[in-house]
């Protein structure tokens, strides 16, 4: 701490232990992640109660979780039967109830929890022996000279409830907090001035005192809004600021040359191109005839010919002598697009191009081929998985990175192939339904954006039902269904979450635990269903024994049933494929493998079983492989999920709408925004403190004008120097995340 007269300052990021002790500082960062006193005083609290609000121990519900203030009556320790170990019992009332607490072997606590003691207990209540009880509860003791004007007082405070861990309970966080707060001197503002005043702000140093100790809710209420501020500005400066850096990074501008590849592209297609297709094409070209670098989203529905818009852009990059590499998420996927781009140039003009696929598991002469094609500068096209970071992997000018589903990939692998361009490439980033990051640094403004909402001519609709375990006609009607589209010359797709009954899950909601019975998904009159129903945990469908089990269904007897997952070779899931769509295979059982750029325009019908343990953007994007010939898709949901629950909400939302971005706003709301500036995807943890995306949209964008005036007058932030040093102090590997896109 400075021990200048003058201790104002900007939030300290001094390590905690100088503050709270090693062990204390340990356990915060191991359980909380917090590291320094900024980070502590930024944990602010998820909600507030009151006294008011306490539970009288006589009317508190079974089940429930309860906060009592209570006086202990009596203390005692006991022997447990049957067992080695002790029970320390502690009784307490409210004055109208009783209720004990129970600790096992933890007899120590008895030098604090004494008779005569008054203290808050919080705790799920139980029943023993007919008795109120509250195992291992949470509790924070009094002082003792408390006075009954204060403990008045003290009973109209709101409490701040933190996020906690097990090991750190938010009242250990509230006494922490108030060793900081008195040990720090004023926080400076990093805004200047003239912002905190036209948006009636509180202070900083005022609003972090107040949200973390509130004397009334206004107090709190008022300190949020003026952090939330606070947070919106500084990620909007972050943002603006690296969007500005990135106006001068150079890159070679890529102009479609004499070569006129792209014009003859154009002239072999034996269709028209959409007003969309043709209006976000001239947006990337003219992104890439700049000297810096292009970082584009384009967003389109499933089968809005996204993958076309990216050849074209390849292509001038090609005419220019440039490479460019197209990376997939998944084997499937990279040789999917390896085939339809080799069908879609012709074998003439790919060979041209020297258009080459590389993936992890090709045998060895044939990497080393490929490789020899990306060094050389012979492949001016390139298809691949992760296989193309490998640090043996190198190209002679990359130019342009196609990035399909940029959610499947980390922030480092997308980094590791953008530091193969002798100067940084141009990149274009796909997706059909925006991931809860994508969407939130899209209102943030981080990226530019193109968006396709025309489908095909031809492309058909697909309609979408749910189907519960509960409902065991509708269940058999399933299977009956695939059997009619069969019988018309048409194919289908069962999805399952797992491959085996070994198989825990991949990218799943939540995973099960136990053994599945198959049938329970087959004939519909399983007695088991209902009881599924109740236990979603514990059947999830795989494909291996589905595969089996259709095989076994009268109305499906005599079709053609394979299999597809992960574990298979790729030899092995190629075969699969082609037989699948030579229509050698009339009922592909497939895990997420198929999730994204699978083009079968034959198969019309997709069951997804466990469809409650997807998540929205998958469900979208599994639909998504159905419909996308000249016949209408149809996609059934089966879940086991309950009425009223929110699994079963989020698959209605997936059958109701087929409109991509409606969905990953409902995606963000119910995953939130994961890490906007770090590295988590989505959900978890997030950067966002308080601020919400959707919610604080028109927050977001009023802060933006105010942060463009800013820069506009100080771009090098010269006269704002407590704005440039709190922005400086962004983690380097957050900084390196903005530049990575």
């Amino acid at each position: 701490m400075t021990t200048s007269e003058d201790r104002s300052m900007l939030l300290p990021i001094e390590p905690l232990d100088r503050v709270l002790g090693d062990r204390t500082a340990r356990s915060f960062a191991k359980n909380l992640g917090l590291g320094t006193v900024s980070d502590l005083l930024m944990h602010f609290p998820r909600r507030y109660s009151t006294r008011g609000e306490l539970t009288p121990i006589s009317e508190i519900p079974l089940g429930e979780p309860a906060t009592v203030v209570a006086d202990i009556v009596e203390v005692r320790e006991r022997r447990m039967k049957g067992r080695s170990g002790s029970i320390l019992e502690v009784r307490i009332t409210d004055g109208h109830g009783f209720m004990t607490l129970s600790f096992f072997n933890q007899s120590w606590r008895q030098k604090e929890l004494r008779t005569g003691a008054r203290g808050l207990f919080a705790g799920k209540v139980s029943s023993y022996q007919g008795k109120l009880q509250l195992a291992h509860p949470d509790y924070e003791l009094f002082p003792e000279e408390i006075s009954d004007e204060d403990a008045k007082r003290w009973a109209d405070l709101p409490i701040p409830i933190y996020p906690a861990a097990s090991s750190v309970t938010t009242w250990a966080i509230q006494r922490s907090m108030a060793v900081v707060l008195d040990t720090i001197g004023p926080i400076q503002d990093e805004l200047p001035v003239e912002v905190v005043e036209l948006n009636r702000l509180l202070s900083l140093d005022e609003a972090i005192r107040n949200i973390h100790r509130p004397e009334k809710h206004a107090d709190w209420q008022a300190a949020r809004e003026t952090l939330k501020f606070h947070e919106a500005f500084a990620l909007q400066a972050t943002l603006l600021l690296r969007r500005a850096e990135n106006q001068h990074i150079k890159a070679t501008p890529r102009v479609a040359g004499a070569g006129k590849l792209l014009e003859q592209f154009d002239d072999s297609l034996p269709f028209k191109l959409t007003n969309g297709q043709i209006s976000v094409g001239q947006e990337i070209a003219a992104d890439l005839g700049k000297s810096h670098p292009m970082n584009r989203l384009l967003q389109g529905e499933v089968g809005s010919g996204k993958t076309l818009v990216a050849l074209r852009a390849m292509l001038t990059v090609a005419d220019s002598g440039g490479q460019s590499a197209l990376l997939a998420p998944t084997e499937v996927l990279a040789a999917q697009h390896y085939r339809s781009i080799e069908k879609t140039l012709g074998h003439d003009l790919a060979k041209e191009l020297g258009l080459t696929l590389l993936t992890g598991q090709m045998n060895t002469a044939d990497r080393k081929r490929a490789m020899l094609q990306l060094v050389s500068g012979k492949a001016r096209v390139v298809v691949g998985t992760h296989a193309l970071i490998a640090e043996k992997v190198e190209f002679l000018d990359l130019g342009l990175i196609v990035i399909d589903e940029q959610h499947r990939f980390g922030v480092e692998q997308r980094e590791a192939l953008r530091l193969k361009g002798k100067q940084p490439p141009h990149v274009l980033t796909m997706t059909a339904t925006p991931i809860p990051r994508t969407l939130a640094v899209t209102v943030f403004g981080d990226l530019d954006i193109s968006t396709l909402t025309e489908l095909p001519a031809g492309r058909q609709g697909i309609s979408s039902h749910v189907v519960q375990l509960s409902q065991p006609a509708l269940v058999a009607r399933t299977w009956q269904r695939i059997a009619e589209e069969v019988a018309k010359g048409r194919q289908a797709f069962v999805v399952c979450p797992r491959i085996d009954e070994d198989d825990p899950g991949e990218e799943l909601i939540e995973s099960g635990g136990a053994a599945e019975d198959e049938l329970t998904f087959l004939d519909g009159t399983d007695a088991q269903a209902a009881d599924f129903a109740k236990k979603p945990k514990q059947l999830l469908a795989s494909a291996l024994g589905m595969t089996e089990s259709l095989r076994k269904v009268p109305s499906l007897n005599g079709l053609s049933i394979e299999t597809l997952h992960g574990r298979m070779t790729s030899e092995e899931k190629a075969d699969v494929m082609a037989r699948f769509a030579a229509r050698e295979i009339d009922v592909l059982v497939s895990t997420t493998v198929i999730e994204v750029g699978v083009d079968v325009p034959n198969a019309t019908v997709m069951v997804i079983l466990d469809a409650d343990r997807f998540g929205v953007s998958q469900l979208h994007q599994l639909r998504g492989r159905v419909g996308r010939g000249g016949n209408p898709g149809l996609c059934l949901l089966l879940t086991s999920a309950e009425d009223g629950s929110l699994a079963l909400e989020r698959v209605n939302a997936v059958a109701k709408t087929l409109d991509g971005f409606e969905l990953s706003e409902i995606d963000l709301e119910l995953r939130r925004e994961g890490d906007v500036l770090g590295q988590s995807q989505s959900g978890g943890r997030s950067s966002l403190k308080l601020l919400r995306v959707l919610h604080d949209a028109k927050l977001i964008q009023d802060v933006r004008g105010q942060v463009e005036a800013i820069l506009s007058a100080d771009p090098t932030l010269e006269k704002h120097p407590n704005l440039a040093e709190a922005l400086a102090r962004q983690d380097q590997d957050r900084q390196a995340y903005l530049a990575k896109g």
